[in-house]
């Protein structure tokens, strides 16, 4: 139960918090920091650093480099913003420091030393329990902390908060926690809260990036779009927007897709709250202006959080190697089931041969095609093995052999590698009280964040009804399905997620009835013998299909040719069925 009228903010209401974010992955637009510092106001600034495969690539850096293990991009864009945030008063928020944010927030101080910017940094640590999983190959372990030890750096002051691992909405939970003077339990205000860092979070996704129905669109908008800002308000609504003059678009579409992206089910769930986003409602407020509320106006709905922190493990899951053959004109299925039979005769005298072995035909040539790219198709070829040699010599070897020896017109796209380490991403769960959440204050001060105190054990929640379906009889046209709808996927470990929306009552009325799960599989032959799970949000007229185990071990194995699952969506969008003449 909501502890909202005990523990909700009391007296005045404060002013709305307004937080914008410079960062939705490292190595994401290098000036969006720059932009908007001077684009327009700003209370709070959060940049995003961190994903799985972040982690790894930290992990692997700190191999080298023990003093680093930090997003250095981030220290190179306040060399040149530092001041800036200063003269406008904005503070900045940011999971920057990777695997050593107490190293970041030291060279943050170095630097506002020699720039003579009197800036108070803080940092978060806690969330490092590499040493509790000492197993081969592990370079990072690493709870999901909640929003509590950022709010409490603000508190006392920073003007710089630079944490490890947090979720991604914490740097936007921390702020308004600090602002708004939330107590723990205020579970609707910080479910709203959660809400609006989730659309936050991936940067210009929120404001016309990747979106499904960018063509509608004037192309101009969206060649540079600016990145997204939140007014938080006391109550947990929201407005998203973007400072005046930028590119982009902020509308319905845009936040519903951002919204379902890399989520599941109704609960979303998180150390500080569980956001209930089958309360979400999204209005079109104004011009690149949509609020945020829940049932009747008011904020979303929120739950105590789960019992458990997520924890993502990080390790080398051995060396990964490939070769793609080219195979131009004629018999191309022929030519690569040849290929195919002397590379695996090879690969089976060879003294290592590779543990793991994949083959893909991608038909990408065309009948009587007017150039030799376009007459040629691609047999790729992927092999692991914990051992380098394997997947590298071996590998090289068996396929530079075959160079006068093989199918009419061989060549490869490029001669085989020695092989390349792989990570592989699991998670798993420790109590809250087995994390030492901490605040490191810019004058040596040390807060231990309390772990949550009332926890929810979550449950599928309870499947809304769906609206009454079209009359039978309507006429139908066999067409793409993204005509209709939009769609937005991702990954989460080795599951990945497709959420599917679209923008009319009539159009909800036809989805939610035809796309199945059966229907899904059918559409998408990969996911055939793959558990898919669907999650109904009517408010938001979308489903969340949960298809697990389609990256295998995460996006650093690369398992398959998209590993983090981006364009999942759009491949069920291209898919044909029959749809109602009236929606088209």
């Amino acid at each position: 139960m909501s502890g909202e009228a005990a523990s909700g903010a009391t007296g005045p209401h404060p002013r709305p918090l307004r937080i914008g974010n410079a960062s939705g992955f490292y190595g994401d637009r290098f000036d969006a920091m720059r932009e908007m510092l001077t684009g327009g106001p700003l209370d709070v600034l959060t940049g995003d650093y961190l994903a799985e495969l972040t982690m790894l690539i930290l992990g692997r850096d700190r191999l080298k480099h023990p003093a680093g293990g930090y997003a250095r991009t981030f220290l190179r864009q306040l060399e040149e913003c530092l001041g800036l945030a200063h003269e406008r008063g904005v503070r900045i928020v940011a999971n920057a420091g990777g695997l050593n944010p107490a190293g970041l927030a030291d060279a943050v101080r170095e630097l506002a030393g020699r720039l003579g910017i009197p800036a108070r940094v803080a940092h978060v640590e806690g969330d490092d329990l590499t040493a509790r999983y000492p197993v081969p190959g592990n370079l990072a372990a690493h709870a999901y902390l909640g929003g509590e030890g950022i709010a409490a750096c603000l508190r006392e002051g920073a003007d710089i908060v630079v944490t490890g691992r947090v979720t991604d909405a914490a740097l936007v939970t921390g702020p308004a926690v600090a602002h708004f003077g939330w107590a723990p339990d205020a579970y609707d205000r910080l479910a709203g809260a959660v809400v609006a860092g989730h659309v936050l979070e991936c940067g210009t996704q929120a404001t016309g990036g990747n979106y499904a129905f960018f063509a509608e669109h004037d192309p101009a908008r969206l060649h540079h779009p600016g990145f997204p800002v939140a007014e938080l308000h006391e109550d947990g609504t929201s407005v998203i927007t973007k400072h005046d003059g930028t590119g982009g678009v902020v509308d319905v579409g845009t936040v519903t897709a951002q919204l379902l992206y890399e989520t599941a089910g109704a609960r979303y769930a998180g150390p500080d709250v569980t956001a209930r986003l089958d309360s979400v409602r999204l209005t079109q407020e104004g011009p690149d202006r949509v609020r945020i509320t829940g049932v009747g106006g008011a904020g979303v709905r929120g739950e105590a959080p789960p019992p458990t922190l997520k924890v993502g493990l990080n390790r080398l899951g051995g060396f990964r190697g490939e070769v793609v053959f080219v195979l131009t004109g004629l018999d191309i299925e022929a030519k690569a089931a040849f290929a195919r039979a002397q590379m695996e005769a090879a690969l089976a005298a060879a003294k290592s041969r590779p543990a793991d072995i994949r083959w893909e035909l991608v038909r990408t040539d065309r009948p009587d095609s007017a150039t030799e790219e376009t007459a040629s198709a691609l047999l790729r070829l992927v092999v692991r093995d914990p051992d380098q040699e394997a997947v590298g010599r071996t590998l090289g070897g068996a396929a530079v052999e075959l160079a006068l020896g093989s199918y009419p017109g061989f060549h490869v796209l490029a001669p085989p590698g020695k092989g390349a380490p792989y990570g592989v991403f699991e998670d798993v769960y420790v109590p809250h009280v087995d994390v030492d959440h901490v605040a490191v204050l810019h004058d040596g001060r040390r807060i231990h964040v309390m772990p949550a105190q009332d926890t929810l054990v979550l449950r599928p929640a309870e499947e809304p009804p769906l609206p009454a379906p079209l009359p039978a009889g309507s006429a139908v046209r066999r067409a793409p399905l993204g005509l209709v709808a939009g769609a937005r996927s991702g990954d989460k470990g080795g599951n990945a997620n497709i959420g599917v929306w679209v923008r009319t009552d009539d159009a909800w009325r036809w989805l939610a009835h035809t796309l199945t799960t059966d229907r899904l599989r059918e559409l998408l032959p990969e996911t055939a013998d793959l558990t898919v799970v669907r999650h109904v949000l009517p408010h938001l007229r979308a489903l969340n299909f949960v298809v697990e185990g389609i990256l295998g071990e995460g996006v650093a194995a690369q398992h398959r040719f998209d590993p983090q699952a981006k364009a999942l969506g759009e491949w069920l969008r291209s898919r044909h069925l029959d749809i109602p003449e009236a929606l088209l």
